[in-house]
């Protein structure tokens, strides 16, 4: 199962760099373990790979009633309500969490749970609601942060590494209401800091000064000039 998720990202991280090339090389790894998995399946008599597509065929048409069949659906939150509604069925769910994968990526399991919590009507009326409770959990991060005591070294201290998870899930809760994947988005703004910060250091470089030994005044002066650079390139 490792190998399986290490090419699940492995094609998630080519299809976020838009590299085609990568992505069908990545995809095929990832189909072999798709087609290894389907073998091990097939030898416990379990089904083969055919069941496995025509299993997922009916799952589709199954959940999608508003493609397949005659029922009209207006909003996309409809659609999402629809779907958790039939999945709920289709799995026997007993409670509202029943069936989130636990090891899920932390961004990912949050959304996720946020999203079941939504389907039974317990979510904020609009976005407004959920900014508000990024302010909030601000608010308390700094207030635990403020009474903080730990040895330099030492552990984090629980109340702030409780009030940045919640600050956290918050902020996961505005992205979702914004039809904004988390995951990606974070990922994609790690990935600019990366380009940002190597940019900043070949400008250092290029002026013969040495970035890391630079102060943090001089290293924010190149930083600022790649984030300049790199918007007048686009």
């Amino acid at each position: 199962m490792p190998h399986t998720i290490e090419e699940a990202y492995e094609v998630a991280d080519a299809a976020t760099d838009g590299d085609d090339l990568k992505l069908r090389d990545e995809l095929g790894d990832l189909l072999f373990q798709s087609f290894f998995l389907a073998l091990l399946l097939d030898e416990r008599g379990s089904g083969g790979l055919a069941d496995v597509a025509d299993d997922v065929h009916r799952k589709l048409v199954r959940r999608h009633p508003h493609v397949f069949g005659d029922v009209e659906l207006e909003t996309a939150a409809d659609v999402r309500r629809r779907w958790e509604s039939i999945k709920t069925t289709d799995e026997g769910r007993e409670g509202i969490f029943h069936h989130v994968p636990g090891n899920l990526p932390s961004l990912a399991y949050a959304r996720k749970v946020q999203r079941r919590a939504s389907s039974v009507g317990f979510d904020y009326a609009d976005v407004a609601g959920a900014l508000a409770d990024v302010d909030e959990e601000l608010g308390e991060v700094r207030e635990a942060q403020a009474k903080m005591s730990r040895e330099p070294d030492g552990p984090a201290d629980p109340a702030v590494e409780a009030e940045l998870g919640d600050l956290l899930f918050a902020v996961v809760n505005v992205a979702r209401r914004c039809d904004v994947d988390a995951e990606v988005a974070l990922r994609t703004a790690s990935r600019r800091f990366v380009v940002r910060v190597e940019t900043a250091e070949a400008y250092a470089a290029a002026d013969g000064r040495d970035f890391a030994a630079m102060s943090l005044a001089d290293q924010d002066h190149y930083f600022d000039r790649a984030k300049q650079e790199e918007g007048s390139a686009e």
